[in-house]
């Protein structure tokens, strides 16, 4: 055996005794567009949640009125959003929270998420969401 190859060997093998830790999920950033003309921006960084089946994300919101009647500066409000991701699947689910109003939305991908925000109380409007992954 050449030197240095048996220190090697016992480093690695000590190496595959180590209880494997799970790597730090890396946050993802969520933009989108809702409203019929496209007048509300939103953005989130989630995490995971621990949920593995479909896989879980949470985290805070904001969401600001980018739309051209805004006369007092864009209106902003924060919340917070958990999405579920069905990649097999091309769809996302997700629960947003501004305001004490809670809303569902359930988007399909194609190029981006594509779907409809119901909230409790008022009518459907549609969101575009895009998610990129944190570098």
């Amino acid at each position: 055996m050449k030197a240095g190859k048996a220190p090697a060997r016992a480093v690695l093998l000590f190496a595959l005794m180590l209880p494997a830790v799970p790597a730090a999920a890396d946050p993802m950033q969520l933009v989108g567009y809702s409203g019929y003309l496209g007048e509300w921006e939103l953005t989130a960084t989630v995490t995971e949640d621990g949920s593995a089946t479909p896989k879980g994300y949470s985290g805070p919101l904001s969401i600001k009125h980018v739309g051209l009647c805004t006369q007092d500066g864009p209106e902003e409000k924060s919340g917070r959003i958990r999405i579920q991701m069905m990649p097999s699947e091309s769809r996302i689910e997700a629960t947003l929270w501004v305001d004490g109003i809670e809303c569902r939305y359930r988007g399909v991908l194609s190029g981006f998420y594509t779907g409809t925000m119901d909230c409790s109380g008022r009518e459907r409007v549609p969101l575009k969401l895009w998610i990129k992954e944190s570098k």
